[in-house]
């Protein structure tokens, strides 16, 4: 197969890539939460939820001071085991034991917004689903499971805010194949409440996902700032060049 064949090969591929996601269970839209206070608030539950058995290791400590923290406040309220202001976001957990523990080494969360975009929605939308369908089951090993990642290894590290729920099912016909039966989900049952209100903890999950999504791309404001710039400046310079042009040729017959 030579060159062209191949690159016909692989642009065949791409719809089914693109449209891996789709058909799984949907995605609610995360709420735009760009503000300091929410960043910073994010920041925190990132550190004490996360950072335990994920790493960030493309992130350092002191570039939180973009959200208007000082280094005496990620010292005294975001490093707990000896870290320096400068280290990155590791973890000191071995993959080996990672492994053995929860079945699959976590991963790591630097860009995990990003990552996570799909033709089902954002990376922000599959992280704020995400962390807000976890349900009790005692099936798995960590006696949790989640709508959006079925039979996931990751323990619901949020469920003293959410408090515990079962997920309710029911059962329906089949569609593509007559006389079989399929479980479809039905909702959440409380179990026991939580620390947080459902509409308080939806809050507290949506800061944490903007986090995680200005981890992603901590100078994308400033990326942003600068593309207007460039192009205010190309438009400007378009126009003085078509001007120039229409001078220059005015007296050419």
């Amino acid at each position: 197969m030579n060159f062209s064949k191949k690159i016909l090969a692989v642009l065949a591929l791409l719809p089914g890539f693109v449209f891996a996601n789709e058909g799984t269970f949907p995605l609610d839209r995360a709420p735009e939460r760009n503000d300091i206070a929410s960043l910073q608030n994010g920041a925190k539950l990132f550190v004490n939820y996360c950072l335990n058995c994920h790493s960030a290791s493309a992130m350092r400590y002191n570039r939180l001071r973009d959200l208007g923290l000082s280094e005496d406040q990620i010292k005294n309220n975001l490093l707990f085991s000896g870290e320096k202001v400068g280290d990155m976001m590791t973890i000191a957990m071995r993959p080996a034991d990672a492994k053995a523990w929860f079945g699959a080494v976590p991963p790591d969360l630097s860009v995990i917004a990003r990552a996570r975009a799909s033709g089902a929605g954002s990376g922000a939308d599959y992280l704020y689903t995400y962390l807000r369908t976890f349900y009790k089951d005692d099936a798995r090993p960590t006696g949790w499971n989640n709508m959006v990642v079925p039979n996931v290894a990751m323990p619901h590290v949020l469920w003293q805010q959410q408090g515990v729920r079962t997920a309710k099912m029911v059962e329906e016909d089949d569609p593509h194949e007559p006389g079989k039966k399929v479980h479809k989900f039905a909702g959440f049952e409380e179990v026991s409440k939580g620390e947080l209100s459902p509409q308080e903890f939806d809050a507290q999950v949506a800061d944490l996902v903007a986090y995680m999504s200005w981890m992603a791309e901590p100078a994308q404001d400033l990326r942003k700032r600068l593309g207007a710039i460039v192009l205010l400046f190309l438009a400007c310079f378009s126009f003085l060049a078509w001007r120039l042009n229409a001078s220059y040729w005015k007296d050419v017959k």
